[in-house]
Order: C-alpha cells, then structure tokens, then sequence
C-alpha cells in the first residue's frame, strides 16, 4: 500500500514527445499480477449472500474481510490483483474498487463566524445554543479522551484500525494528534470551548500512526457511525479522488440520506482546480474548503518585493522585527547549513522531512527557516516542537528570491481575513461536474487541543469541523431539519468572498464563508443550494437545461421570492421563474431554466451566482456548467520529484476520464532500450492521481520515461525525462 502525501518540487525536463522512437510498450510484469491487495465489492443488497457464496465456491484463495450493509451495500476482500480483477465480471457485481489510502489534512476563529454570539439564544426547551444533546462523530486520528478541555465532551466510539473501543491517538510509532485538534474546534468544553461545547463526541479512530488510514478503516468508521445514530459527523482526511462514485463518497450520502449532516473537508492540493478529493466529492455532504479569519500575517520583505509566508503548524511563532542576512541552504541537509549562523536560512523542499530541514537549522544556529515549494503552488506543512520560527512559501517566490543573495530580509505584518487559502482544494467534480466545495470556513492558524496541551494548526482539516460545530448548533436549535436544510441554511446566509473586486471562483468557494448567526434563523431556504447545468458540446447548438429548486418558507407569513435575472451574456438565455408565493411553514418547487447557445459560448467553464430575494433577505445560488470538455490530454499535469527519504519519489497526474491501465516505463536515453516499469495501475478512477513510491537502489542517472494511460481502445502517451539521484 502506498502513502499519498503532498507533492514537492519538480525534478524532471520536458521533452517533445517522439512516440516512434520507443519500442512497442513492454508486458507487465507477472509479480504484478500476483501481489496481494484490498478491494471494496459494490452489490445489490438482494445479491449481497449470492455474491458471498460465488466468491467462495469460485475464488476460495480471496477472503472476504468485512461486511457493509448501512454505509455501503458491499463488502471489502483480499487477493490476488488477478483474481480481484475477475471477479468485476461475476454477476451481480457493480463494481471493484481498489482501496486508497486517507491521510489527515493537516495545515480566535469561534467568534470570527458568529460562534460566540449565538450562544446568547436558546432552544424550544429553552436552553442556550452550545449543542446539548447533539451527538457528533469524528472519524479521524482517534481522540485524547484525558485531555481536560474533552474529558466531558469524549461520549465513547471505536477504533476501527485496531479494532477495539479504545479510540485513544497513537501515542508511540508515529504519534498523532489531528482528531484531538479537529474535536476540539467542535466541542471543546474546558480552557479552550469549541463552537458547541456542550455537544458529545464520539470519536472513531480511522487513521493509524503517521495520520493514514484506508478506505476499508474510513468506511467501516461511517458504518459504525450510522449504527450509532449519530447527529453529524465530520471527516477532515481525504485523498485525491476526484469522482463522485469513490466508496467512500457513496458512504457518505448513504449517511446523509440516514439523517445525518455529513461534514468533510475540500483537501489541501490547492490552488489548482481539479484538486478536490474523496469524500469532498460526495454531492449530499457538506464539503469545505478553508479562508483566513483576522490574522496578522508576515511577510518577508526583499529587495523592494514582499513574500507572503505560511507558518508550518507547531513551530515557533514567526515573530522577526529586524532585519536580518538571509542565506540559501540548499534542501537543508547538515552540510548545506555551514553559514547559517544568526541567519534566516531558506531551503528547498524534498529529499528530507519538514522536521529535518529545522532540527538542522537549528543545529546550525539559524534565526529562522523558509521552506520553499519544489514544485508550482503553496502547501501547507508541519514543523512540530521546532523552536525557532518556520515557514513555507511557493515554488515560484522561492526560485525568485534564490536569485537575491547578498540581500538583507526583512518581515512586515499585514492584517488579512476572509482570504482564500492557498491551499484549499478547488472543486468541481469531476463526470458529474458538481460545484465543489459548497462553503469555506477558517482554517489558517486555527488554536485547537492535542494531546498535552494545545497547538496551532493550518489546513481544510481545520474549516471542517467549524461547520461542523456548527451544524451542532443548527440542529439543536432545529431538531427536526433534514441534512438538506441544514446545508442550505449555511449556504444560503454564506458571505461570498472577493479577490480584489471579484468574487472568488464559484469551485474555489462554493456559497462563501458561513456565518452561524445568519443561519440560524434564515426566512427562507433554497435547496439544492448550488446549480450545476452539466457540459453541453457545442454540435447540440440550443440547448435547453432545467433544474428543480424548492422554496422553503421558515417563517409565520406568506413569503414573497422576486428571482433576480443575471446579467446579460451572450449565449445564455435564462428562464425564471416568475414572482412566487409560499405560505408560512410551507414549501414550493419550481424550476430554474437556461437556453444555452453552444455555437456562441466559448469552450470551458461559466459560472456566477443566481440571487434570489424575499424582502430584504437574499441568497445566492452557485451555478456551472461547461462547453465542451475542457481542452487536456488524457494525462495532465504530470509531475516526478524527490521524496522526503533517499529512496522515495513523489510522482502526481491528472485523468479526465480514468484509465484501465496506468503505468511509467523506464528507458536507457541512448538505445531506448528498456529497464523497468517504476509504476504500474489498473482500473484508476477519474481524476488527481498522487502517490509515493519506492524505486530500486539500481536505478540511478537519467531516464527516457514513457507515461502512458490506456481507456478502451484509446492509448496516450507522454515522453518526459527523468534524473535519480
């Protein structure tokens, strides 16, 4: 089983692609075929006992290890790849999906979206707002039940990788500490008081040591947490998935359609679109991406340019008020750390863990430790205990600032809130072309419990449970809303963020950052509450696409709802519904249409927001929908760098439509004669491919690499060169 962990830097040279210089593609090799793995089954609930028996009678080598009936109608197995792969041919098998693995995202924000203020109202039994009687699941890393401030919210669980009902974090091999942070922005009760203290966690430890877990831990965590009737349940992991149709997906929206209010978090692959994972893409889930609350934010200031920082999560508080040297450290090795005396040093990520790079700039005497992106984009990153200050920054500013020595840094604060973070994941779905992520919370340098104190913490692991905590609250105060409801009311009243003079990316932020206060006792609810008209190709010319919306009167008085038209474009011809009238306490459906020109639109995504007003309230539906399918190859964006050990290697795509077959095939430059596969899948699902691998100590020097992705009768194939140290 392989970790996915955050892509770093990039460490290969494009080439043209010459496919005719390469011989004909190499067999597989048979150990492939014959390693063991896990697979999750999809059946028909009628079919479940058949399919048991077949595999037994059929396939006696493949052992059936669980047994899904309420979050999934399936079971999970073990055997061989061959074997898995012949029984998605038996009847009465939908599909066979290889397990992936789930890893925790890591990267005064309670009154920043109203969390304070509602406590000041109360419920029908007239007891304040701080989810009494709301139960909420954390399927994550487990849960310091000793810690003082979750002593009184801890109500029990399970741990589904031990399998036992001690849901304590690991606390020898790789300790962790994301689901005591995550359970504490929800329901702290104690120094420190979450959004609904009084709410009672049941924590399902689905995350091992290192914060990874799979997809048979997560699931069998939703199972057990749909048994256990609880009210919300929040998920802060993921991987990177983006399909709708992922188990873990479909777990999810079997819970939401059980009652529950299903919270996960977007992913932390951001800025780029496309970068959502599972369960983020799940549509009945409320999936969140992460904005800044009030933050005083440094800045490296150099050579009349200013370099936004990110500060790894436990280490030293960036706090430099002078100027300083700054020196380039190379990737922060001991040798590479002679001058860094009394100096901010900056260092490359790669080929060394995060916690490495400080302890040696440390070691050295340094003031304080950038690390630069090794690839294009931000990331967000751990530096736990470090003692002094540390801090990310992009690939880009990085390359730039390497090219300044000789000149002094300096750090300048600036003030920011409701900034989209860097690294949120962006939506939309892929297939289904949903809009994802539906609301953002703050997730940027969130102060939450781990075990022996408390921390400060950055990701969209961090937004996830303010909404969750939050939900908590909408539910107390209305026990009898559907998940449905619960979602609309926070994206109804969200606040739509800008950058600059335009409002973010309708798949950056969904409806905008929540606000409890406001969704607490909306007039009215909207739901669906995001729009998504599908892709349209442009042969189809006018195209008409409906889409059906309920009205949902919350208040004692017949409401009145204008639907504003938006602004003219050309190509899009909406069609609204005229002025409607629901009764106090009822509900209407009606039905949004738009004629799309295709031969006058341009290829790609639309998108914008649909306002809909009753008096003085108004909310505002995301909308999108594509012309054409977006203009990549079937493998895009392929990047292959060093790892975070010698001989590990970081490799990510993407695929638009999946692949029956994915590999990398490794040639001598000079003879393009071939050496090894380094990687090989099949059956891999739509969408953001990341993984970790271990490649043989043999392989050193440069590369001719052939990546290739094979769906149906239709073979692509990209030439990349590629080094190994």
């Amino acid at each position: 089983m392989l970790r996915v962990l955050l892509l770093g830097c990039l460490l290969l040279f494009a080439t043209k692609a010459e496919a005719t210089v390469f011989p004909n593609r190499p067999p597989v090799p048979s150990s492939y075929e014959n390693e063991q793995e896990i697979a999750i089954i999809e059946t028909a609930p009628e079919r479940m006992e058949k399919v048991q028996q077949m595999i037994r009678r059929e396939y006696p080598n493949i052992r059936v290890r669980c047994v899904y009936q309420t979050a999934l109608s399936g079971l999970s197995v073990q055997g061989s790849r061959k074997e898995l792969r012949k029984l998605a041919k038996l009847p009465g098998i939908a599909r066979v999906t290889p397990v992936s693995v789930y890893k925790a995202d890591i990267t005064e924000s309670v009154p920043f979206i109203g969390g304070a203020k509602v406590r000041g109202y109360f419920d029908a039994s007239g007891r304040r707002l701080s989810g009494a009687g709301v139960r909420v699941g954390v399927i994550d890393t487990g849960l310091d039940y000793r810690h003082p401030d979750l002593r009184r919210s801890y109500a029990g669980g399970y741990d589904t990788v031990d399998n036992d009902s001690d849901p304590m974090e690991s606390k020898t091999k790789e300790p962790t500490q994301h689901g005591s942070h995550v359970a504490g922005i929800i329901a702290a009760n104690g120094k420190l008081r979450g959004i609904a203290p009084d709410a009672k966690i049941l924590a399902y430890r689905a995350l091992g040591p290192g914060g990874v877990g799979s997809t048979e831990t997560v699931l069998n965590a939703i199972e057990r947490a749909i048994k256990d009737r609880v009210d919300v349940l929040n998920l802060s992991l993921g991987n990177d998935v983006n399909g709708p149709d992922w188990p873990t997906s479909i777990a999810l929206n079997y819970a939401a359609r059980a009652g529950i209010i299903a919270v996960t978090a977007s992913g932390n692959s951001g800025p780029s679109i496309w970068t959502i994972g599972s369960p983020g893409t799940a549509a009945q889930a409320i999936t969140v991406g992460a904005s800044t609350p009030r933050l005083r934010i440094p800045y490296l200031r150099v050579a009349g340019r200013e370099f936004r920082l990110a500060q790894l999560g436990g280490a030293k508080e960036w706090n430099l008020e002078r100027t300083y040297e700054w020196v380039d450290a190379g990737l922060g090795k001991t040798a590479d750390m002679k001058n860094a005396r009394n100096k901010i040093v900056l260092v490359k990520r790669g080929e060394l863990s995060f916690a490495e790079k400080v302890q040696n700039a440390q070691r050295a005497g340094a003031k304080a430790i950038i690390i630069y992106n090794n690839m294009p984009g931000s990331f967000a990153g751990m530096a736990e205990g470090a003692a002094i200050p540390a801090a990310a920054m992009s690939g880009r500013d990085g390359a730039w600032l390497r090219k300044q020595r000789g000149s002094l840094a300096g750090t300048v604060f600036h003030t920011e809130q409701d900034r989209l973070a860097g690294f949120s994941s962006r939506g939309p779905v892929t297939v289904t072309w949903g809009v994802k992520p539906d609301v953002v919370a703050p997730g940027v340098g969130i102060t939450s419990t781990v075990p022996k104190g408390y921390m400060s913490l950055q990701g969209t692991s961090m937004a996830a449970p303010h909404v969750a905590g939050a939900a908590a609250l909408l539910k107390q105060a209305h026990p009898n809303w559907t998940p449905e409801q619960v979602k609309a009311a926070l994206m109804n009243t969200a606040k739509l963020l800008y950058k600059g003079k335009q409002p973010y990316h309708v798949y950056e932020q969904g409806a905008g950052r929540v606000q409890l206060e406001q969704a607490l006792h909306p007039p009215f609810l909207i739901y669906p509450s995001s729009l998504s008209f599908g892709l349209i190709r442009s042969s189809q010319g006018h195209t008409v696409r409906k889409l059906a919306v309920t009205l949902d009167n919350q208040t004692e008085k017949v409401q009145k709802y204008v639907f504003e038209m938006p602004q003219a474009r050309p190509g899009i011809q909406w069609r609204l519904p005229h002025t409607v009238y629901v009764k106090p306490h009822e509900k209407q459906r009606v039905v949004i249409g738009t004629e799309l020109s295709a031969f006058v639109l341009r290829e790609g995504v639309h998108e914008g927001y649909l306002r809909v007003r009753s008096g003085s309230a108004a909310a505002e539906l995301p909308y999108l929908f594509f012309v054409e399918e977006p203009d990549y190859p079937r493998i895009m964006g392929f990047r292959f760098v060093k790892g975070d050990a010698p001989e590990l290697y970081r490799y990510e795509m993407y695929l638009p439509g999946g692949a029956d077959e994915l590999g990398i095939v490794l040639y001598d430059p000079a003879t393009f004669r071939y050496v090894d596969y380094i990687m090989y899948r099949q059956n891999v699902t739509s969408g953001r491919v990341r993984e970790v691998i271990s490649v043989k100590q043999s392989i050193k020097g440069t590369y001719k690499a052939l990546i290739f992705a094979k769906k149906g009768k239709k073979e692509d194939i990209i030439e990349k060169t590629l080094q190994f140290q």
